[in-house]
């Protein structure tokens, strides 16, 4: 390769490492806004013969959360929580009943359901998971 040549590709390798570099340090940058924002979302359920319903509250961490319990909810049952970051939210109700037990849960952010899900029979869960909305 003559020298010309060789200077040319070598500056674009360096023109393109450095837009990579830039590139890469936005990215790192919307990755550190995303992990301190905070969302809220609402979780609901409804159904026949819930005996607890486990849930995300907002503690821990994104890759480990706390759950937090109810035992013997009052249906329907709701509650808004704050959530950070990736955190994923989550809620599962489980019901059982001889007769036919139901279950549904919906996870809303803003007014729009992130996730719904519904079980029934003798025993039912109807676990509902959804990507943290601060992620898209």
């Amino acid at each position: 390769m003559n020298r010309t040549v060789r200077a040319a590709v070598c500056s674009a390798a360096v023109a393109g490492l450095a837009l990579g570099l830039s590139s890469c340090s936005e990215t790192v940058d919307k990755v550190d806004k995303a992990v301190d924002e905070t969302y809220e979302v609402t979780y609901e359920v409804t159904g026949k013969g819930v005996e607890s319903i486990d849930f995300h509250g907002g503690g821990g961490t994104a890759m480990e959360p706390k759950i937090e319990s109810v035992s013997k909810p009052k249906l329907p049952w709701t509650k808004t929580v704050t959530l950070r970051g990736i955190m994923p939210a989550g809620v599962m109700p489980v019901a059982t009943d001889p007769e036919g037990a139901q279950v549904t849960c919906k996870i809303t952010h803003k007014g729009k359901v992130l996730e719904e899900q519904s079980g029934k029979g003798l025993v039912a869960t109807g676990g509902c998971v959804a990507e943290s909305p601060v992620t898209g």
